[in-house]
């Protein structure tokens, strides 16, 4: 993330104006969309990756993330809360996905946005220095991420930021 556009997010995060601090910032950045149905190139491709490391439906799920001043929150929901499932598909996904990454494993993200997704290699060397917890929610799970180094936050702002523009529809920001 360029500077212009780490003043944007940190001042809308600073503001509680996180969703107008990414909607800069996404509209700076936002590719050109080629699809039909309005997704570019890379979010057809990350969702065709996505099928082989989630086990949920992308189409019957949602993703949320939400920056925080020590880190972020990252929510995978079922769009339909009676979807039982989904959600133990979520559960199950989330859960071992705490573990790995307590563990310095990002392989899953890398696999789906590639090796050079942003924040992906300062979240791998730093790993140790950031706190996953996972908790169940009534219609998914949740992974909270918490550190006191601001270079980790913003390298989970960055994979935050990267995690959106490539999901495009099956993610948003904010809770």
């Amino acid at each position: 993330m360029n500077d212009s556009k780490r003043r944007l997010w940190t001042a809308g995060i600073a503001a509680g104006g996180v969703g107008a601090a990414l909607t800069a910032v996404l509209l700076i950045g936002n590719p050109q969309e080629n699809g039909a149905d309005g997704r570019t190139d890379r979010q057809e491709t990350v969702a065709e990756r996505g099928q082989t490391v989630m086990p949920f439906d992308l189409e019957q799920t949602t993703h949320h993330f939400t920056p925080t001043k020590t880190g972020g929150v990252q929510d995978v929901v079922a769009d339909q809360p009676d979807d039982t499932k989904q959600i133990s598909l979520i559960r199950t996904h989330l859960q071992e996905e705490a573990k790995a990454f307590a563990r310095g494993d990002f392989s899953d993200p890398a696999q789906i946005h590639g090796d050079g997704m942003p924040g992906l290699a300062e979240l791998e060397h730093g790993h140790e220095r950031i706190e996953v917890r996972y908790r169940e929610r009534p219609d998914g799970a949740t992974l909270t991420y918490t550190t006191a180094e601001p270079v980790l936050v913003d390298a989970l702002h960055d994979w935050f930021e990267a995690q959106l523009s490539d999901h495009g529809d099956h993610a948003e920001t904010g809770r």
